[in-house]
């Protein structure tokens, strides 16, 4: 081989390997603004149910007629934890195999037992089609239920 086609093939070769870092980084920073995006967006409806889980006149606009103010924003306090949970578990910041067990502390309260009662079949249609948030709604579905199970029978 001459020097010259060694010489352009070394470039070819460094120029293959520098796209190829070039694209992986693309591929990066686009799946970190996703991630942006998705805590913008998070934080934006955690804001919200802080003021009407804490602002009674707020609340009262938004609450279902059948239902008290005050059930009306403990569980909107239920699903602001149950997002701050998703949220956590979308970035990837819960480790593998720790989701059951946040759900299950989750689920230990009344008033997440009672948002899902209400909300949780909501939430599974919402998750429908992206099968990390399926996940997560059916472990908190399957929480939910081994802690009615729990329960003891109202005598």
């Amino acid at each position: 081989m001459k020097l010259t086609t060694a010489v352009l093939a070394a470039g070819a070769a460094v120029s293959i390997a520098t796209t190829v870092v070039g694209v992986a980084r693309l591929r990066q920073d686009a799946r970190h603004q996703v991630e942006r995006n998705e805590v913008a967006a998070a934080r934006n409806q955690i804001d919200w149910l802080e003021k009407a889980a804490t602002n009674p006149d707020l609340a009262e606009l938004w609450k279902p007629e059948d239902m008290e103010v005050e059930e009306y924003m403990s569980l909107l306090a239920a699903n602001q934890l149950i997002c701050a949970l998703s949220l956590r578990d979308r970035l990837g910041l819960v480790r593998e195999g720790c989701l059951p067990f946040l759900a299950e502390m989750a689920m230990s309260y009344k008033v997440c037992q009672r948002y899902w009662d209400k909300y949780g079949q909501l939430r599974a249609e919402e998750a429908a089609g992206d099968v990390r948030a399926e996940r997560f709604t059916r472990v908190l579905d399957q929480a939910a239920r081994a802690s009615r199970e729990a329960q003891p029978a109202a005598a």
